[in-house]
Formats: structure tokens, C-alpha cells, sequence
């Protein structure tokens, strides 16, 4: 880890995710944000000028970000050679935001996306830090198909899987073989408040796109091995997923059931969560929760509003573990959407890329 903070860029800095990552980065130890990008038609104005109608951020726009001029996140040149990489938070169609990530990596600018347009490309990692670190070691192989000696793409996975499948992870160990989960998801995730959704009030809306298809297989490919350069997916555990739309500002929860090749005992799930440390707890990364995986006893725990910020909104929730008339046990999960779901998860990805070296 070299002694000064790295130089970094926010692509898509006014938009509720890059907001995010504009906040968290203010006095982080290691980073230090110099450029923000937006859309062509923001380009040139004053940051605060560009969101200040639509900020949705708890806290007020951060005094460093408040008169950065906002450059076009399109104009790549703008970046090389003044930042050492960027965090990519963009609302653009799929193919679009193919083409700027490899675009940025070509040009020796390292990507940290919170977009879902590479989780499938098999050599570039999608990465829950604590679940499977290992998979960075296909960004080699992705430099030498992109022709790159720095440049590089690494992605998060999708926010809704922050409240399962960190808690399924340290189970597969009694053979996990078959899961049924149903997400309940924050309007945030949608980039949406109350006053931007009016149609969520008093209400559920039982589809969100794309959303269940993303829940049961990009588990599997967290899963699976990096074998000659690629991530090979997993075939196990079977997965059906149904995700809903809830009136929840902040904060994902799902109700889990699963199936296990060997049957533990409740007291054997109950140490597995207690005693699972990642590798971001090994290092010490700055945004790491202590405690990765939180177990709470009430009957009306985990709640969005009570338990998402538990450790700087950064660790998991469960609750609710018991034997299932169906599957072998139950149990509720929750975590925090747009911190380890998000812009959060993103952040503590840069930072095991940094420890690993792969900014250098």
C-alpha cells in the first residue's frame, strides 16, 4: 500500500449511487477524490449547481465536492493520467456501459463498477469481498485480453444479494443444495425517496425487472472458480428468487429457506455465522465491519430501520433461524442497500484491490 492516497475519479457522481460514493469518500484514508464525472449536459457546472434539486443523500453535499467542476464522463482522455482509477455508478443501457468501463481500463484507468454489465463477462471479477477475494486473480488474464498493463475491470454484485448470500456462504460447508429466498427491497434501490415514488405508498409492487434473474445466478458465479483466466459458475445450490418493491426508504431484507446435504444443528449455523471473519476483517480494510455477520435473537429482528446501519451500515443482519416444515431451516436476512449493497461494497472492494496491489 503506497503512503499517498490514491487519485480517484466518480463516474456518475450525481446520480443517488455516485452521491453515495461521494460522501463515503470524503476523509477516506486512502482515497482521495479529484475528478467527478457526469452526463455531457452537466458537464462544466459547479458539482452542488448539478445536484443540488435532486440531492438524496442524510448528510449535506460534502464541502470538497460543493465547487468541483463536473467533467464528461464520456471523455475519457479528461481522466488518463490524472487519476490512478475510477468508480462507475452510471444509468445507461448495458452495451453502452460495456464499451465507457473498457474504454476507461484500455486507457490504463483502472474500473471499480456498481454496474451489472460485466458481472458476466467470465474474466472480470464480481466480488463480495468477504465471500470470494480469490476471484481477483482473473484480472491478469482480463489485461491481456484487453491489452493493458494497469487497466483492469472489477464489479460488485447486485445490491439485493448483500442480504442472503453472505449469510448462505459460511453454510455450504454442510453442503448447501437448494435455497428459496424472497427479497424485500428498498425504493432506494431504485434510486427513488417518497417523494419520488408516490405509488409505493401503502403498497407493494411485486416485480422489479431483471431482479430475480440476477438473484439466482449471480450467486453462482460468486461461487465458482477461476480457472485458466475465467470464473467458471457453480452448480450448486438451485436458487428461486422472487423479489417485491416495498415502502422501505433504505435497507434490503430477505426471508431465506434452505436445504442442506448434511442436516446441521441450529447451534453448528448459529457458530459458523458468530466465527466467519473475511478476508477484509484479516487486512483491516477501513470500511470492513468488525463483525461481518450479526445475529440478532428477538423475534422482530432484523428490521430495515432498526438494523441497517449496524456497523457503519457495512455488516449483515439475521434473525429468525428455525426448522422449516419444507426445507430444513428458515431465517430473515438484512442488510443495508446502498452501503454494502452499493457505493459501501464498492468502496471496500477498491480497498482490497489496493491492498492486493492491483492500483499499483
Amino acid at each position: 500500500m503506497q503512503h499517498e492516497k490514491y487519485r480517484v475519479g466518480i463516474v456518475g457522481s450525481t446520480g443517488t449511487v455516485g452521491q453515495k460514493f461521494v460522501t463515503l469518500l470524503e476523509n477516506h484514508p486512502w482515497f482521495e477524490p479529484v475528478m467527478l464525472f457526469s452526463s455531457r449536459r452537466n458537464a462544466g457546472k459547479r458539482y452542488f449547481e448539478a445536484v443540488a434539486d435532486k440531492w438524496a443523500q442524510d448528510t449535506p453535499v460534502p464541502a470538497y465536492a460543493q465547487n468541483m467542476i463536473l467533467c464528461d464522463g464520456a471523455d475519457v482522455s479528461a481522466a488518463k493520467g490524472n487519476v490512478d482509477f475510477v468508480f462507475c455508478a452510471v444509468n445507461m443501457d448495458k452495451e453502452a456501459i460495456r464499451a465507457l468501463e473498457e474504454e476507461y481500463a484500455r486507457n490504463e484507468i483502472p474500473v471499480v463498477s456498481n454496474n451489472s454489465a460485466h458481472r458476466f463477462t467470465p474474466d472480470v471479477p464480481m466480488v463480495i469481498p468477504e465471500v470470494n477475494p480469490e476471484h481477483i486473480s482473473v484480472i491478469e488474464a482480463q489485461r491481456k485480453r484487453l491489452g493493458t498493463k494497469r487497466g483492469f475491470i472489477a464489479v460488485k454484485s447486485n445490491c439485493s444479494l448483500q442480504s442472503y448470500v453472505p449469510l448462505l456462504h459460511p453454510l455450504r460447508s454442510f453442503g448447501l443444495k437448494e435455497v428459496a429466498v424472497c427479497t424485500y427491497q428498498a425504493i432506494s434501490g431504485a434510486g427513488k425517496t417518497f417523494a419520488t415514488m408516490p405509488e409505493i405508498l401503502d403498497n407493494i409492487i411485486p416485480y422489479i425487472g431483471g431482479e430475480e434473474e440476477k438473484s439466482e445466478l449471480e450467486p453462482l458465479k460468486i461461487w465458482g472458480t477461476a480457472e485458466n483466466g475465467r470464473i467458471l459458475p457453480a452448480e450448486s445450490p438451485r436458487i428461486s428468487a422472487q423479489c417485491l418493491r416495498v415502502p422501505v426508504s433504505d435497507g434490503h431484507t430477505a426471508a431465506v429457506f434452505v436445504k442442506f446435504e448434511k442436516f446441521p444443528q441450529r447451534e453448528e449455523i448459529l457458530s459458523a455465522w458468530k466465527n466467519f471473519r473475511g478476508e477484509p476483517q484479516k487486512l483491516g480494510l477501513p470500511s470492513a465491519p468488525e463483525q461481518f455477520i450479526h445475529y440478532l435473537e428477538a423475534d422482530d429482528r432484523p428490521q430495515p430501520k432498526l438494523d441497517r446501519m449496524t456497523e457503519n451500515g457495512m455488516s449483515v443482519s439475521a434473525g429468525r433461524l428455525r426448522k422449516d416444515a419444507l426445507f430444513d431451516y428458515k431465517f430473515i436476512g438484512c442488510s443495508h442497500n446502498t452501503l454494502r449493497g452499493a457505493a459501501g461494497g464498492a468502496v471496500l472492494l477498491a480497498e482490497l484491490l489496493a491492498a492486493k496491489g492491483l492500483f499499483d
